[in-house]
């Protein structure tokens, strides 16, 4: 069984209200505190248990109690390469190797990283869930983050629906860029392909990307781009940069172009959200992986050194950072859990 256990103190400007509400405000979805109300003791005020409708008390310790009977018994462990870069009782961040698919499906059964996850679990001993918030396609390399309990894909949720999570991704393109740019050209299904997308102006989706030139390799007509999103489509910055004429050399479906490099050199090099019970904001950055680091131009050193090129392990979270636009919701810390068991 999965457990996870936070306590609040009420503070005076939450008094008066509802346990849903105050829940709801911490990031609780209603579907959570329907499952705490089904679950026995998954709610206590005062150490009795109460209902959702019960009205809080400043100075009142509220106890949580987030438990799961069911763990994710159909992902067969498996020992594959598996980078964590930072771990508590709430969220696991990890570093994902190209070649590797975040999650199981026709042809990949047991080579995912949910079955590396599923392993490094076992090996501990420890049941889990899998539930990996964002996405990366298959030959991606690069920082995700999964979430361990029910909040926190909650919260993490809502953050991606907010746009709250911010993602920065390096590539390498074919071609030199102008020092900046963005494209807004909307994306679609390819005719005939399950898989295929690309631009459609009558029928896709709207999409949009931001990318500045980092460095120019002469000598193989590459340019290193830092990119940014504001829309999550399939395949986007490998169609968008396509479309405007700097394919990613190595993709298999846009630039089958496989003298530099066998797949493409996309890498989510840095992650920024806020964490989903503490409320702090954190910030994670992966080394370049060697494949893309090999496409630096000479004399790029001090480029590959910013990058973290050739680093063992990724750089931890940083918390003293600012917010997002938008901002974290950072609870105060009178709301702030008290103590965590699991």
């Amino acid at each position: 069984m999965i457990k996870r256990v936070l306590t609040y103190t009420i503070p005076a400007d939450q008094g008066g209200r509802t346990v849903e509400e105050y829940l709801r405000g911490l990031g609780y979805s209603h579907r959570l505190v329907v499952h705490l109300k089904q679950t026995p003791g998954g709610i206590l005020a005062g150490g009795e248990s109460v209902f959702s409708t019960y009205r809080l008390h400043p100075g009142q310790v509220l106890t949580v109690t987030l438990t799961e009977e069911e763990p994710s018994r159909n992902i067969p462990p498996a020992e594959l390469p598996l980078t964590i870069v930072y771990e508590d009782a709430d969220i696991l961040v990890v570093n994902k190797e190209a070649g590797i698919p975040v999650h199981p499906s026709q042809g990949h059964h047991g080579n995912t990283l949910a079955n590396a996850v599923a392993h490094y679990y076992a090996l501990r001993g420890e049941p889990f869930v899998y539930r990996a918030v964002s996405r990366l396609d298959r030959d991606t390399s690069g920082l995700l983050v999964l979430a361990k309990h029910m909040l926190s894909a909650c919260s993490l949720a809502g953050q991606m629906e907010d746009r709250r999570i911010r993602r920065r991704y390096l590539a390498f393109v074919r071609g030199l860029t102008p020092d900046s740019g963005t494209v807004t050209a909307p994306i679609g299904r390819a005719p005939g392909s399950v898989i295929q997308r690309c631009v459609d102006l009558e029928q896709g989706e709207p999409a949009c990307t931001h990318y500045s030139r980092l460095l120019y390799n002469q000598k193989m007509d590459l340019s290193l781009i830092s990119l940014s999103l504001e829309t999550g489509r399939t395949h986007q910055i490998r169609v968008h940069m396509a479309s405007v004429g700097h394919p990613l050399p190595g993709d298999f479906l846009y630039c089958p172009d496989y003298r530099s490099i066998n797949r493409q050199p996309l890498h989510s090099w840095r992650l920024e959200f806020c964490h989903p019970v503490t409320g702090k904001p954190m910030e994670f950055t992966a080394p370049l992986p060697q494949d893309m680091a090999a496409l630096l131009p000479e004399g790029a050193e001090e480029t590959a050194i910013w990058l973290g090129a050739g680093q063992a392990r990724p750089e931890g979270t940083r918390e003293a950072l600012s917010p997002a636009p938008g901002g974290c919701a950072p609870l105060t810390p009178s709301a702030a859990p008290l103590d965590s068991d699991s």
